[in-house]
């Protein structure tokens, strides 16, 4: 492959073809099903699966293959196949992984943009889902088209986008049963959901976290009643849920109190956070928009990496039975409704997380309170074996190439169902995990944006690492230990 051609096609498709068509993706409020129940009879989604579709077709790819897929009850799922060209080889495959569902509005956005209002400054695209992940579809295929258009040669693609990955891609599994004859067994799989720590070079992810989370509910009576009435006599159902997570969490360090939740950290996980801390500095925090005066969980980097990829988390992302102040009055509220998400280590089962947060929650509740926790999620992390070389020499030289500085290593402390779902039923399989979640890019949040030559930048490293599979197949090297590359997210992405 010649890297400085594919790199000129890649760009002119970005420039020409991908941005407008994630300008209109951006406009579409396609919410993941956890955050739109009504889903199905609003046709948000249909839409963006419908905008995706009818660019792939368009698409000049001898041979290539596009269904949209509807298991009853499901949300849909873009399956594309695309033959081996040139020379490549059939019985191989790569597959290349993106979802298209997003996350909430969120409040904050600044004056002139918004979610669902495309904007673009400079190299920025602003609004909601381009970078997280509405990219990957396009990128998928413009990387393949790009070895294509120089004759190089690939082997079989397969590409799968899914409509409920912020939703904790409850539907994927099906669908990977449902298609298994057609995909066929991957030695290669591109996940494009993760980030990176710059701007600056390609960054591989190497572990996601796990999550536990859900809604907590504490009620101590059957309606409101005057607070002068009834404090000192009636327990608050706030000062009982701050009881419950004074369980959980340390209210002055942020650690959580559970043993269980907690694992030992390997000491190469430990020596590539030292490694990230070296290269980003105070950007391992500086990229957050902290108010003046507000100062991050330690001043140790190497130890604010680990909290933020193998150290379980708490945040409270949701509240109900609180009303707004404007209307406050003075009641005595009776339930508070807190929405939990507990980040998991990589290598913590999440089912035992999730156990293990009930446990604690629900156990002997203070006053005798009506306590329930109802999960809505309890995800599997993920921690990646050790690079097989042809992979690590194939994206240091696609980072080389691309962005002039070698590829950077780091967990993730945002989490991918899709990864652990794989590893478990493409156990031979490799990985390369990337992505374009950048500093300031804030997923999930207000002002998100996808950095556009980032965006660029990973299409034509995936194209690299795409052309040197195929050597490595030939040469026999891509069936065996699983390995990964990639970027790191979150995001919040994560995944979710």
């Amino acid at each position: 492959m010649d890297a400085s051609q594919a790199k000129q096609f890649i760009d002119a498709k970005w420039d020409a073809e991908i941005v407008p068509q994630l300008v209109e993706y951006i406009r579409i409020p396609n919410k993941s099903p956890m955050f739109d129940a009504d889903w199905v009879a609003n046709g948000h989604m249909d839409r963006a699966v419908a905008l995706m579709e009818a660019w792939a077709r368009a698409q000049d790819i001898p041979g290539m293959t596009l269904e949209v897929v509807r298991l009853e009850g499901r949300t849909p799922l873009i399956f594309i196949e695309v033959p081996a060209a040139n020379g490549g080889r059939d019985d191989d495959c790569v597959l290349l992984y993106g979802h298209l569902d997003k996350q909430p509005e969120m409040t904050g956005w600044d004056a002139g943009k918004g979610p669902w209002e495309p904007v673009i400054e400079g190299d920025r695209l602003y609004g909601r889902g381009g970078a997280d992940d509405g990219y990957a579809l396009f990128g998928s295929l413009a990387a393949v088209m790009a070895l294509q258009a120089q004759g190089a040669p690939h082997a079989r693609c397969v590409v799968l986008v899914e409509a409920c990955e912020e939703s904790g891609s409850y539907d994927l599994p099906a669908y990977v049963d449902h298609l298994a004859a057609r995909i066929g067994k991957p030695s290669l799989v591109v996940c494009l959901d993760s980030g990176c720590g710059n701007y600056d070079q390609l960054w591989c992810t190497t572990s996601l976290r796990g999550l536990a989370g859900g809604n907590l509910t504490v009620k101590v009576l059957s309606e409101g009643v005057h607070s002068g009435d009834a404090s000192g006599i009636v327990p608050s159902s706030f000062r009982i849920i701050r009881q419950l997570l004074s369980r959980l969490e340390d209210e002055d360090t942020g650690r959580i109190l559970v043993d269980g939740l907690h694992v030992e950290i390997p000491a190469e996980r430990r020596a590539q956070a030292a490694k990230v801390a070296e290269v980003l500095g105070t950007e391992v925090y500086d990229k957050f928009p902290f108010l003046p005066g507000m100062t991050p969980m330690g001043d140790d980097l190497q130890e604010l990496v680990l909290n933020r990829t193998w150290r379980p988390a708490l945040s409270i992302t949701g509240a109900d039975g609180i009303p707004p102040l404007a209307s406050a009055g003075n009641v005595l509220r009776p339930h508070t409704a807190l929405k939990l998400s507990l980040r998991l280590p990589p290598t913590l089962d999440g089912k035992r997380g999730g156990e293990l947060l009930q446990d604690v929650l629900l156990r002997d509740p203070p006053n005798g309170a009506e306590v329930s926790l109802h999960l809505e999620k309890a995800s599997t992390g993920w921690n990646a074996p050790a690079l097989v070389p042809w992979l690590e020499g194939a994206i240091d030289r696609a980072s080389q190439e691309v962005f002039g500085k070698p590829a950077m290593y780091m967990g993730e402390g945002g989490t991918i169902p899709f990864m652990g779902m794989l590893g478990e039923k493409f156990p031979g399989a490799q990985f390369m995990i990337t992505g374009v979640l950048g500093p300031h890019s804030n997923a999930h949040g207000p002002n998100e944006f996808l950095h556009i030559p980032m965006g660029k930048g990973v299409t034509a490293c995936v194209a690299r690492v795409i052309a040197e599979h195929h050597a490595a197949s030939l040469r026999g090297e891509t069936t065996g230990v699983a390995a990964v590359a990639g970027g790191s997210h979150h995001g919040e992405h994560g995944c979710c």
